[in-house]
């Protein structure tokens, strides 16, 4: 751990280093120019993947949230099962929080990965939608090292984002087929109305999360010349890979 702490604040020291032999330049220039809008001194220390990979976070974030609240207005009994004063905002601050949350005392102390089959498990008495989106966000952002930015010499492990898309295909279809000893689904997202239209929005948005986690994967992979390792993992699979 201290070893770890070390290496991160010697890359802080060096990205500050060059943000302050940069920042002279960058200031004249927007004095000459008159206009700094949108210019963030931060970006100075940042390569054109590292942008990438920021936007590809904040798109991932926004899309779990989209998720999150589409499954609580889906399964409004779920939310009920929260502690007394509980409500749709408190929820999405401790999942998509910042700092984000970890290790929930009502999940068992359970978060990423670790959270999924606890939405599934017979005997949770507590709120499913909670427990999944949990475990949705905690492995994303696991995927991400726990980081909302990236920097210079900030690394991401392609593996991880690659093996976080393949969980995230096991998880939907989970979601829309794990069913309870009287044969109801856990948690409520795709179906059809009585007109017989299709609801597929749920579906939608994870096929969108992979395609990012997929993408992502491959652009560090190019970028850093290494090759992923194709896992063979059924959607249907129980089991999570690790991230």
């Amino acid at each position: 751990m201290m070893i770890n702490a070390a290496v991160r604040l010697i890359r802080v020291i060096l990205c500050s280093m060059l943000v302050l032999l940069l920042s002279g330049c960058i200031t004249n220039a927007i004095n000459n120019s008159g206009n700094s809008s949108g210019f963030k001194l931060s970006n100075l220390a940042k390569t054109e993947i590292d942008s990438v990979t920021d936007m590809h976070i904040r798109e991932i974030r926004r899309l779990s949230r989209e998720l999150a609240i589409k499954l609580y207005k889906r399964n409004p009994k779920e939310l009920a099962k929260a502690p007394p004063g509980t409500t749709l905002e408190t929820r999405i601050n401790q999942l998509f929080g910042n700092p984000r949350a970890k290790g929930f005392s009502e999940l068992r102390g359970a978060d990423g990965i670790s959270a999924i089959p606890v939405s599934f498990a017979d005997d949770f008495q507590g709120d499913r939608v909670f427990a999944l989106m949990a475990g949705i966000s905690g492995m994303l952002h696991a995927a991400y090292n726990h980081q909302d930015e990236f920097f210079i010499l900030d690394e991401i492990d392609h593996q991880k984002l690659y093996n976080s898309a393949r969980n995230l295909e096991a998880i939907a279809w989970q979601l829309n087929n794990r069913r309870d000893s009287s044969g109801g689904l856990y948690i409520l997202s795709n179906g059809t109305s009585p007109e017989g239209i299709r609801n597929l929005s749920y579906e939608r948005i994870f096929g969108k999360l992979i395609s990012l986690q997929d993408m992502m994967a491959l652009l560090i992979a190019d970028t850093t010349n290494r090759t992923i390792t194709k896992v063979v993992h059924s959607a249907a699979s129980m089991t999570l890979l690790p991230i």
